[in-house]
C-alpha cells in the first residue's frame, strides 16, 4: 500500500503523492549514474590516474547533478508555484514561470 505525504502549505495541509515519487525510477537512475561517476573518480584517485582525466570526470558528475537540480527544481515550480491542481495559472503566470525555469536551466548548465 503507497504511503501518503502530508506537505504544509500556507493554504493549509494536503495529502497526496509527492511529485518526486511519480517520477522515482527515472531519478533513481539518475542517482544511480552518478554514484558510478563519484566511485570512478574516487578510483582514479585511488590509483594515481592523471589529473586531467580526474577533473573530466568530475565535471561529468558535475554536469549531471546540475541536471537532476535543474529537473527538480522544474519541477518545484510546475507543480508547487503554478498548482495547476488547485486553480488555473494566468497566461503571465505561466510566463514567468517558463522564464524562470529558462534561467535555472542555464545556470546549472
Amino acid at each position: 500500500m503507497p504511503r501518503e505525504f502530508v506537505s504544509y502549505t500556507p493554504v493549509g495541509y494536503r495529502i497526496g503523492m509527492a511529485h518526486t515519487i511519480q517520477e522515482k525510477e527515472k531519478l533513481i537512475h539518475r542517482i544511480h549514474r552518478i554514484h558510478g561517476q563519484v566511485d570512478a573518480i574516487e578510483k582514479a584517485l585511488e590509483q594515481g590516474r592523471d589529473c586531467g582525466d580526474i577533473l573530466q570526470t568530475i565535471a561529468a558528475c558535475r554536469g549531471a547533478m546540475d541536471s537532476l537540480m535543474a529537473e527538480l527544481m522544474e519541477e518545484q515550480i510546475r507543480s508547487h508555484v503554478l498548482q495547476p491542481g488547485r486553480r488555473k495559472p494566468t497566461d503571465a503566470q505561466i510566463s514567468a514561470a517558463e522564464g524562470l525555469i529558462k534561467i535555472v536551466r542555464t545556470y546549472l548548465r
